[in-house]
């Protein structure tokens, strides 16, 4: 049983045009009573933001569109400022499912890794099991769920995802694996269940030219991801 009151956990949701389907996964996760929720609204055109209010989660509104990764970790420095030990990412439109928090932060909470990321390989497509083969290969990585946003983090990944050497990652799912691997954090998969989305679907890998795009992206931060390291000591800590 995680207790709340011990364990300082936050929700950080990031979402853009998710009015349909994100009062109802903030609904769900606070029903779970071991979390806050921070909404990160990366300047929706619709009522996002008054959704999430109402719900309860509390609500950062971005003036600009930064994109997935960057409201992402708009909501990690936001966690490290306000004192919270364990921060878990989830998707706004409905396909984590809130009943699998306690499961997934389980082997962060007890010290077992500094990372757990929710794995559901049976949900993907064609195009994404070509990606993630590809990818894997190209990093190195055995992850089997790379594009998993279902993620819970302690203090010390934290600390490296919300430092200025993060910034600029842009797909938060090899950029984020990659520093962490370098930095020495250990990752384990939790099997969870995943639902289709309450709302729009995949950005990334909605076309096969999309498939294309995110796979020269990636394999390319793969290829040279000893550059974007340097700034970083054997300590894993940031170093200005």
């Amino acid at each position: 049983m995680i207790e709340h009151r011990c364990e300082k956990v936050l929700v950080v949701m990031p979402a853009h045009n998710e009015e349909a389907a994100v009062g109802a996964v903030v609904r769900g996760v606070l029903a779970q009573k071991i979390a806050d929720v921070l909404v990160v609204d990366d300047k929706s055109h619709d009522a996002t933001a008054e959704a999430a209010r109402r719900a309860g989660a509390r609500v950062f509104r971005l003036p600009i569109h930064l994109g997935a990764w960057g409201a992402m970790q708009t909501g990690l420095r936001y966690a490290l400022r306000h004192g919270y030990r364990y921060v878990v990412t989830m998707d706004a439109d409905g396909q984590h499912l809130p009943s699998t928090l306690p499961h997934l932060l389980s082997p962060v909470m007890a010290g077992r890794a500094d990372v757990a990321v929710g794995s559901c390989v049976e949900r993907v497509s064609q195009a994404r099991r070509l990606a993630w083969r590809v990818l894997r290969r190209l990093s190195g990585l055995g992850i089997e769920d790379l594009t998993s946003g279902f993620r819970a983090y302690n203090q010390k990944a934290l600390e490296i995802l919300a430092s200025p050497a993060a910034t600029l990652l842009d797909y938060q799912d090899m950029g984020v694996f990659l520093l962490l691997s370098k930095m020495g954090c250990s990752v384990l998969e939790v099997d969870v269940p995943m639902q289709t989305r309450l709302n729009g679907h995949s950005r990334i890998f909605n076309t096969w030219g999309c498939v294309l795009w995110y796979l020269l992206y990636s394999g390319t931060l793969c290829m040279s991801k000893t550059r974007h390291f340097s700034l970083f000591t054997s300590n894993g800590r940031y170093t200005p």
